[in-house]
């Protein structure tokens, strides 16, 4: 078989589901909590590798929310948010739609408008010093209720940073039902945003049925059980409701028990729009790349396939149509230059 990772590596890519703090990696962690000794999270980037192995969902919340609680500063989230970008641009991401949970921040003390303009100096950074564009999804962090919900509503309309497209929800969904969220849905969708709840991760194809019917979803995250559905995996394929899928992700929250038997290739053989994510790249020890190799193994790709998988993501993306346009063509160059070497 041909070694795909050169290729991989390479080719320019869009990102859609990929979280703000779940993409500290082991040395902005280790830098964050260097800043903050009080903290339980280790320094040393072997012993978070260690931190980081999760034995089932509830622990990975447990483990997110302490790295959550290293971001206690606006200069700690400028630091966070700048650092990810680097680490995109090392993987050849030009774009990247980053989920943001301001209530985690602004509820530990930082300024909210101080929060607002330390992310906006890190995207216009990133995208003049590394290449790569940043735009923000705020999400509802679920497990804190409808109290988060109406604050990061508030937060998203009445503030509404200018990289802000879209408006999400994650966390837990045993236990969490998604209609008693569709009034802060309906105030952010009427202010503009789009919706791209996650839904179907952990629980059944009925909590993806809410995330459209009730919150208007145009975008699903994970969707993992959609295949349990025929009539719903038409639904999401006829409608482009394209699925934001973290193979890696689903594999170490234990929402998937097996790559092998991982539903991608339903999805993709029902037509789904799919996109490939990293979800909390480090935490998952993985990235954009891998997840594509992964990818490639799974629906049996070739570099064309990979190029496509690229060109979903920016089809499913909040791009402009300019910028789809030119983040399209550079695939295609890359690719036809690749293949004729």
């Amino acid at each position: 078989m041909t070694d795909l990772h050169p290729f991989i590596a390479g080719l320019p890519k869009a990102e859609l589901h990929v979280h703000h703090v779940g993409s500290a990696s082991p040395r902005i962690v280790a830098e964050l909590a260097s800043r903050h000794p009080d903290s339980k999270v280790p320094t040393d980037p072997e012993a978070l590798a260690e931190y980081f192995t999760f034995t089932d969902f509830a622990h990975f919340i447990e483990v997110y929310l302490s790295v959550v609680d290293l971001v206690r500063t606006p200069e700690d989230v400028r630091l966070l948010t700048f650092e990810v970008a680097r680490d995109m641009a090392r993987q050849n991401i030009r774009y990247a739609e980053l989920t943001i949970t301001p209530y985690s921040s602004t509820r530990r003390g930082i300024d909210e408008k101080a929060f607002m303009e330390a992310i906006e100096d890190a995207r216009k950074a990133a995208e003049a010093e590394l290449g790569v564009v940043l735009r923000w999804c705020f999400d509802i962090p679920g497990e804190a209720g409808l109290e988060a919900a109406a604050e990061t509503a508030r937060l998203a309309v009445d503030l509404h940073p200018e990289g802000l497209v879209s408006f999400g929800l994650g966390g837990p969904e045993i236990g969490v039902p998604r209609p008693q969220f569709k009034p802060y849905f309906d105030r952010a969708r009427a202010a503009g945003l789009h919706s791209v709840p996650h839904a179907g991760e952990t629980t059944g194809p009925e909590t993806i049925w809410d995330a459209i019917r009730e919150l208007g979803a145009v975008r699903i995250g994970h969707g993992t059980s959609s295949t349990q559905d025929p009539e719903l995996l038409a639904y999401v394929a006829e409608h482009r409701i394209a699925l934001e899928v973290c193979p890696t992700s689903n594999i170490a929250t234990r929402a998937v028990t097996d790559l092998d038997r991982h539903p991608v290739k339903e999805m993709v053989a029902a037509g789904v729009l799919v996109t490939i994510n990293s979800d909390d790249p480090p935490m998952f020890g993985s990235d954009l790349n891998n997840e594509y190799a992964v990818a490639a193994r799974l629906l049996d790709l070739d570099e064309r396939g990979l190029a496509q998988l690229a060109k979903n993501a920016v089809e499913a993306s909040f791009l402009d149509a300019a910028g789809k346009a030119k983040l399209n063509a550079e695939i295609d160059a890359y690719t036809a230059e690749w293949l004729a070497r």
